[in-house]
């Protein structure tokens, strides 16, 4: 039982991560021109619409070949959350839920455009980090939170595990 509860949740996760992304996408879209920016809090968040026909960071790439490492990508999430659980390994789940997400919202965008739509511009300190997106945001959470429970919280529990 519990396994179909993670994999509801999971999916309820995925679905309204997904909406929001697009939803936020498609404000955008529709209210800005491409490549205006609205101050929000000056000198350091500005909504910004770009296109970003590459991948993370402006790493050049074939279309083929984002597509190709998308379907991996989902492919190898859904391998591991075979060990998702929200009761015993939440953090585990919950970021890959967010990777799923990301993965997802931006794979939308790549298929139906052929480019990403970023928004979010922060300014930190001197640094104007690159403008991304509510996907970009889920896959950064969740590589964190997936990191911190297989170098942390899977350590604590190996060792809880032999102390039995």
């Amino acid at each position: 039982m519990e396994r179909k509860k993670t994999i509801a949740y999971t999916s309820i996760g995925v679905a309204l991560l997904v909406a929001l992304d697009q939803l936020s996408k498609q404000l955008i879209e529709r209210t800005f021109n491409l490549t205006e920016s609205r101050e929000v809090i000056a000198g350091f968040f500005e909504l910004t619409y770009v296109r970003n026909p590459s991948a993370s960071w402006g790493i050049d790439l074939p279309m083929g070949a984002l597509i190709g490492i998308t379907i991996f990508a989902l492919l190898l999430f859904g391998f591991l959350m075979k060990d998702g659980d929200f009761r015993t390994r939440s953090v585990y789940t919950t970021g890959l839920m967010l990777l799923i997400a990301g993965t997802i919202g931006n794979f939308i965008d790549r298929l139906a455009l052929g480019y990403v739509i970023d928004f979010l511009d922060f300014y930190l300190f001197t640094y104007d980090y690159p403008v991304f997106n509510v996907a970009d945001m889920c896959l950064t959470i969740g590589i964190a939170l997936f990191a911190f429970d297989l170098i942390v919280l899977d350590r604590r529990r190996q060792r809880q595990g032999s102390d039995a």
